[in-house]
């Protein structure tokens, strides 16, 4: 079940232990610095975090469009033939 990726607030944030590279570590603490709307390291991890699930989310869905296309591809083409010939005697 899809879960609602709104805002979260400090009453319900979980602390949790990332291991990062020192190189990606210097990057996130750049952007960190540098960004006026996020100050901190766990805004920006949890910011990343929440766009990643969702464009996981929309790959996945996208993927189950794609699997009910392509089972119901000839059926698909075949109403779509009909329609354009209904559509070409009017």
């Amino acid at each position: 079940m899809k879960q609602s990726l709104q805002p979260l607030y400090k009453d319900n944030m979980k602390t949790i232990a990332v291991t990062l590279d020192e190189t990606t570590l210097n990057l996130l603490d750049e952007l960190a610095s540098s960004s006026p709307r996020h100050r901190n390291r766990s805004a920006l991890v949890r910011i990343a975090v929440r766009e990643f699930i969702e464009r996981e989310q929309q790959r996945k869905s996208g993927a189950q469009e794609y699997e009910v296309l392509h089972k119901h591809k000839k059926l698909l083409a075949r109403q779509a033939r009909a329609l354009i010939a209904e559509q070409a005697r009017l």
